[in-house]
């Protein structure tokens, strides 16, 4: 039973993966992506459903497109791997201690997993969108920060999390927090060291993470940031003054401190106290 569950967590995951990447595609290109078919971005043949399953499609075509024969990006596969993953690991965190065999899934549960699930999405596309172009799309951030609130908010008057006023002061002061800190770095560098998006991500992180996990996010992300960045410059694939997407750091970090942030720092407060 346990792993029919994981197979058809993976298969959504996919699922929402194929559709990231078609959703990268269009929003760089300006193009909408409510409705509309698949299409090879080569020769823009529309792809009949048998050359668009997730993962699948890639291998059986020998990651080449039927018509023209171009060869397909790898980030295809790649992005609906990674994402069938990542839910698996959400999904497997959120229920780590349910039976299985006898489905004890409370409404709570299954709320707080769709909510990490979207979440996930969210901080996907903003890393693979960051990491190709150098930008944080407002067209994405801010629904992500309005859904963010809304989910949270909800989630907390339903069932009650903790104290409403409590609870929204632990997430506007960590939104204050994040914002207010690349705010700041914007401010000081004239808009050198870190762009517009780099502060309303740090909003969104605060409404994600709420106090005190956002910290825990911040220190990782800088310190991802800096071990990469210092490996591209001694491997030469970047200079000192070189621009580093900030974004793709972030999301990773607010991803882990999503999950294991309150569990990181109290390793922290253990070692230190």
């Amino acid at each position: 039973m346990n792993y029919f569950i994981y197979l058809i967590i993976f298969i959504f995951g996919l699922l929402i993966g194929s559709f990231i990447n078609c959703l990268i595609y269009r929003l760089h290109l300006k193009k909408t992506f409510v409705h509309g078919r698949s299409f090879c971005p080569h020769c823009q043949h529309q792809l009949a459903w048998y050359d668009n399953l997730p993962l699948i499609s890639y291998l059986l075509l020998k990651a080449k497109c039927r018509h023209c024969k171009k060869t397909i990006s790898r980030q295809y596969p790649i992005v609906e791997l990674i994402t069938g993953i990542l839910f698996l690991i959400v999904f497997t965190h959120q229920f780590a201690q349910v039976d299985f065999n006898v489905l004890m899934f409370s409404c709570f549960h299954v709320l707080m997993l769709i909510r990490n699930w979207l979440f996930t999405a969210f901080l996907i596309i903003i890393f693979l969108y960051d990491l190709k172009y150098y930008l944080i799309l407002d067209k994405v951030i801010i629904p992500a920060i309005v859904i963010t609130l809304i989910f949270n908010i909800a989630l907390n008057i339903q069932y009650q999390i903790s104290n409403i006023w409590n609870y929204l002061g632990g997430l506007f002061l960590a939104a204050l927090i994040a914002g207010g800190f690349f705010l700041l770095q914007f401010i000081v560098s004239k808009g050198k060291w870190i762009g517009g998006g780099d502060i309303r991500l740090g909003v969104l992180m605060g409404l994600m993470l709420g106090w005190p996990n956002i910290l825990t996010a911040l220190i990782l992300g800088y310190l991802i940031g800096s071990i990469i960045g210092v490996g591209l410059i001694i491997f030469g694939k970047k200079k000192l003054k070189s621009q580093v997407p900030l974004g793709t750091f972030l999301t990773v970090s607010t991803f882990v401190a999503l999950l294991w942030g309150l569990q990181i720092i109290d390793w922290y407060l253990s070692i230190v106290f």
